[in-house]
């Protein structure tokens, strides 16, 4: 059985998981308040809910 060459840097590491693009709600951040309807969160919480979350996104994707 064939083995299948790795990829490897100039450095001898296998290169590193593709890095995925962040959401624009994942660059707020955290302000105690919702971001999309100001329900008072904690200081560590950036939206009440998936759903706050998801409009979030969809009106970020249409003001691009």
């Amino acid at each position: 059985m064939e083995t299948k060459p790795t990829d490897v840097s100039d450095d001898g590491a296998t290169p590193a998981e593709p890095v995925l693009p962040l959401r624009a709600r994942q660059m707020l951040p955290p302000k105690g308040a919702c971001w999309y309807c100001e329900k008072p969160l904690d200081s560590v919480r950036r939206f009440c809910g998936k759903v706050c979350a998801d409009a979030f996104d969809e009106e970020a994707q249409f003001c691009r």
